[in-house]
């Protein structure tokens, strides 16, 4: 793993967090480049010589130097606003490998991506398709379009990122998608070629995945039976990460495999768009302990860092470890870890059994690579942190902090 301890020492690859720490400061994001490469890799690989794109999922984490990478990789992106494009295409990313996602595309944006000349739009309702021909009519172009499905598909996460019952804002239901289609058929500047489902993010189990994977690939025959001449299958994403210490995640080649083989007569070009299993394990939030307070038989440890850099523990009551920089051998405590912001809802941890870190000691919120500084915010007038790349044995900061005048910038 490219995060383990050295001794006592935590490192990220070559590189002393503890040295990270000290010289960029904390709070700081630290993510892990040969991690984040090896994910990649591994979904590419996974696929074989089934047609494929691997689109990173941008809202994950957006940084444009990471973004960089991947594009030199040969990822495509999987964008859901006219900001996530703009960083895509500054960061090098070609335009023919982007699929415009979101329940909410607005005219302005659905023309940026046509003059930039996007792949594809994930689209999630006959308006949006009325919107996007419209426009492309004007250009004198034609937009290629996937109906995304709504596939009525528990994935059994997090109500919050489950995206494939019926009761959820996302896509078409599949019992009217056909008729979709065969009225859009008359839309002469929609190429309907695509056809996507996306049922949500953070599985552990792959099951459910499987079944929307048999589901579309029946609903692909009856579409090419109604005219629609299919010939890509946008499978979105969701592949979870272990959080917690004893969780185990889906095994990237496996699940691709799997893929591979159920789709392998379908004469289609897939699209997978991983966001968290690329990046999440490979970041974490690094933290310095400010003070330690005690009220009653509450044990509290007060971190620098707080819910406006990393909101994932008060949105999602999601778990993150907490492991100190330097092992210093003495027993375990239980205590909430909390931030500075004035909030009762400013916390990664409640309870929890963990290393017994002093005032001026640093931890590692672990696993923060996907959905951290991207849900990052300036509540209370707090700086956003800075963001660090480790190659190797060696680190450079990629975002810097901001300063109190960012703070004021604009107004």
């Amino acid at each position: 793993m490219e995060f383990q301890y050295r001794g006592n020492e935590l490192y990220c690859e070559g590189v002393n967090l503890s040295d990270v720490a000290g010289r960029a400061g904390t709070p700081c994001y630290v993510y892990s480049w040969a991690m984040i490469e090896k994910r990649y890799r591994a979904y590419d690989a996974a696929f074989g010589d089934l047609p494929h794109t691997v689109c990173y999922a941008v809202k994950a984490n957006s940084n444009l130097s990471l973004l960089r990478l991947l594009a030199g990789l040969g990822a495509g992106f999987d964008i859901v606003s006219g900001g996530e494009l703009f960083r895509v295409l500054k960061a090098g990313g070609d335009p023919a490998k982007v699929v415009f996602s979101g329940v909410g595309k607005t005219a302005v944006e659905i023309e940026y991506a046509l003059d930039s000349g996007i792949f594809s739009f994930n689209c999630e309702s006959e308006a949006e398709l009325a919107l996007i021909d419209e426009l492309a009519g004007r250009r004198g172009v034609q937009a290629r379009i996937a109906v995304r499905v709504n596939p009525d598909v528990d994935a059994f996460t997090h109500p919050y990122i489950s995206t494939g019952l019926r009761e959820h804002k996302f896509g078409v239901d599949i019992s009217e998608v056909e008729g979709v289609y065969a009225r859009a058929l008359g839309l002469k500047n929609l190429l309907l070629d695509s056809v996507s489902c996306h049922i949500g993010s953070q599985l552990l189990d792959a099951s459910p995945l499987f079944e929307a994977i048999e589901k579309m690939r029946a609903l692909v025959g009856r579409l090419r039976a109604g005219g629609a001449p299919i010939r890509h299958l946008d499978l979105g994403g969701g592949l979870g990460v272990p959080y917690r210490c004893g969780d185990e995640a889906p095994v990237i080649a496996d699940y691709g495999g799997r893929v591979r083989a159920m789709l392998a007569a379908q004469d289609l070009h897939v699209m997978i768009e991983p966001g968290r299993s690329i990046t999440g394990e490979a970041g974490a939030l690094l933290s310095r302990v400010l003070y330690r307070k005690r009220n009653g038989e509450k044990e509290f440890v007060i971190v620098d860092a707080a819910m406006n850099d990393l909101l994932r523990p008060v949105l999602y009551h999601a778990h993150h470890e907490i492991i100190p920089l330097t092992k210093n051998g003495r027993p375990d405590i239980t205590a909430d870890v909390v931030g500075p912001v004035c909030e009762s809802s400013d916390f990664f941890a409640r309870d929890r059994v963990m290393a017994d870190v002093q005032p001026g000691e640093a931890v590692a919120v672990c696993t923060a690579g996907a959905y951290g500084f991207v849900l990052s915010s300036n509540y209370n007038s707090r700086p956003r942190t800075p963001e660090v790349l480790v190659e190797g044995e060696a680190w450079r900061v990629i975002r810097k902090r901001e300063t109190h005048e960012d703070l004021i910038r604009g107004e």
